[in-house]
């Protein structure tokens, strides 16, 4: 039996929109739009989506604005952009490179380790949020077959330095 064009047209869209691309932009969507919600909640009305760009890359150590622009995949100048900013804010500082006087070095604050520290505590309830939706099995489930796919497939998700780090 022969589709007809509207029915077509459904599966197609259906398929657009219901996929794995989708699904994991959405899970993400929704965790992320979880943080910003509690952070503000938190006292961190400041702090935007796009900051996550430097936290997710810079560490507890100190980066040359180079390497923490390459690590997120951002121009110089953008990561430049919203260091000044995170920097106008007290979150990090920016402190001539010992070893090269022409570069500088980003580090965290007191402020900025403050802010770390309470994101690892937010993302935490979270986690637990969505435990008590799905299930603690399904939750770790998940995350156990994502980080083996990623790691089959190669992807460099994780800074170079903090590799051989890695927790689990």
């Amino acid at each position: 039996m022969t589709k007809s064009t509207a029915e077509a047209n459904r599966d197609i869209a259906y398929r657009l929109s219901n996929n794995l691309p989708r699904l994991l932009r959405e899970f993400s969507r929704d965790f992320e739009r979880r943080i910003w919600r509690q952070l503000n909640e938190r006292g961190y009305p400041e702090i935007r989506p796009a900051h996550v760009q430097v936290f997710a890359n810079l560490g507890l150590g100190s980066v040359r604005v180079s390497d923490l622009a390459a690590r997120a995949q951002v121009t110089q100048q953008a990561m430049g952009k919203m260091l000044k900013e995170l920097e106008r804010l007290g979150f990090i500082a920016r402190d001539i490179d010992s070893g090269d006087k022409r570069a500088k070095e980003i580090r965290l604050t007191d402020k900025g380790i403050q802010l770390a520290e309470d994101s690892l505590k937010v993302v935490d309830q979270i986690q637990q949020e969505y435990r008590e939706k799905v299930g603690t099995e399904e939750l770790e489930h998940l995350e156990d077959q994502l980080r083996r796919v990623v790691q089959m497939l190669e992807l460099e998700y994780l800074p170079e330095s903090w590799a051989a780090d890695e927790p689990r």
